[in-house]
């Protein structure tokens, strides 16, 4: 793993803590939440100021979240809100976290100055026993303070205030302008420098979570789905209509369809779509050819055409279809069709521009292994597992390849693979992206026949 430490692309862009001023700090904050204390002098911090250091000093990667829920922050400094979030168990939790230090960073920023800020994300679940624990979490609230209580006392001290101003004695209740006074030591002026944070909840609608080898939740739609990597063994009673594995890609490829969550690679640019299908023929090719020992070092693009004529008969069933609708694309012609059973069918697509679209990108990559590149972007933890039983020469390739053709350009790269952000462009909710109803890229996908409109208040 530390060929990709070295270049970059694992434990990325985290925020070094190595003053002894802020490891002090930090030490406080890890006191106040868990008890323990660390002993490094320096270290590095994600965006809930998880260490991964740490974590390996204490033999525990979740000692800022236990039981793999309701996991708590150490907040430093603002600067962490660009870190990522190492260990995460919900696939909402970081984009929570931003967005409660982007509508607080004014708040934030003045309070990291004197304290550390701590807090948790807090929902009604505390320990997940079953699969249906997960349906519990409705709503995440974020709670936060620093170790010395300056936003409790801040309100405090505000609502003396509030007393002060209002009530008919108040100027001259010494008692009450005697705490005003001693509040304000701790708090500073609150009236020029306001330190109370915005309480805020986020509803947990649809999202995938690692608990039970990783499970992807969808309730937010009108055919309410759970899908799980692999077989579940427990599904009594979970409150959705589908209960999928990845083994079921006929359902799986009607459930995204009938709810308008993927489109195919090449429905808004052809051209564009040559180029990605190009890189994802590659990518398997440069997996066979690992497999079989051959030596990828500084692979040019003369050597990979050679690779293709040597394994081409080798190559698995995803190549030869992808190369099929890569030769039509070319000429212009009409596309074979192509149903869920064929291998390469979830290669062709990508996410649509709505809410989800990043989890859905997510699921699509965890359908779609042999493309590495779309695994690292969208499923990191998948990426770091499936990468440790590479041979050395993929792994290589792949670290140097995501070095030098991501990573230098990773907002264009995510806008030709994926396409716009969800919000940069018009979205009708009755688009059907050319398929009509219940229609895939290729025509009618046969699902389940009940799943109909008569059906839908099932899904409640």
């Amino acid at each position: 793993m530390m060929r990709l430490v070295k270049h970059g692309l694992m434990y990325g862009n985290l925020v070094e803590v190595s003053s002894a001023s802020m490891v002090n700090r930090y030490n406080r904050a890890l006191e106040h939440l868990t008890g323990k204390r660390t002993s490094l002098e320096e270290f590095h911090v994600d965006i809930s100021g998880f260490s991964p250091e740490i974590g390996e000093e204490f033999g525990d990667p979740l000692y800022l979240n236990p039981n793999g829920c309701n996991r708590q922050f150490i907040l430093l400094n603002v600067a962490q809100k660009t870190a990522p979030l190492l260990n995460a168990h919900f696939s909402t939790s970081r984009s929570i976290l931003r967005r409660f230090i982007d509508d607080n960073e004014e708040q934030l920023f003045a309070l990291s100055i004197r304290d550390a800020v701590v807090g948790e994300l807090v929902n009604t679940v505390f320990s997940i026993r079953s699969p249906l624990d997960l349906f519990d979490i409705q709503k995440i609230d974020v709670e936060a303070d620093t170790v010395g209580g300056h936003v409790e006392a801040g309100e405090e001290l505000s609502d003396k205030i509030d007393r002060f101003m209002t009530e008919p004695d108040g100027w001259w209740d010494d008692v009450l302008i005697a705490e005003m006074v001693e509040l304000s030591k701790h708090t500073g002026d609150i009236i020029r420098t306001p330190i109370a944070l915005q309480p805020q909840s986020f509803e947990q609608g649809n999202f995938h979570t690692s608990h039970y080898g990783g499970l992807y939740i969808f309730r937010d739609v009108k055919r309410t789905a759970c899908i799980a990597s692999r077989k579940l063994e427990i599904v009594d009673n979970l409150p959705v209509k589908h209960i999928l594995t990845m083994a079921d890609r006929r359902e799986l490829a009607s459930f995204l369809s009938r709810n308008k969550l993927v489109e195919p690679i090449f429905e808004a640019d052809r051209k564009r779509a040559e180029s990605i299908f190009r890189q994802k023929l590659d990518f398997i090719v440069i997996d066979a050819a690992a497999n079989s020992g051959e030596d990828l070092t500084d692979v040019s693009r003369r050597d990979l055409r050679a690779l293709k004529r040597k394994y081409h008969r080798e190559l698995p069933e995803e190549y030869h279809t992808l190369e099929r609708l890569l030769r039509q694309l070319v000429k212009g012609g009409r596309l074979p069709r192509i149903t869920p059973e064929d291998p390469a069918f979830f290669y062709l697509l990508r996410s649509t521009n709505h809410a989800d679209k990043h989890l859905v990108n997510m699921l699509l990559a965890e359908l779609t292994p042999l493309d590495f590149r779309q695994l690292f972007i969208c499923h990191k933890e998948s990426f770091y597992a499936q990468y440790q039983t590479w041979s050395e020469a993929k792994k290589t390739f792949a670290a140097q390849f995501l070095a030098e053709e991501y990573v230098v350009d990773k907002v264009g790269t995510r806008l030709e693979l994926f396409g716009p952000e969800p919000g940069m462009s018009g979205e009708d909710e009755d688009e059907d992206f050319g398929f009509g109803k219940n229609m895939g890229p290729w025509g009618a996908i046969p699902g389940d026949d009940d799943d109909d409109d008569d059906d839908e208040e099932d899904d409640d």
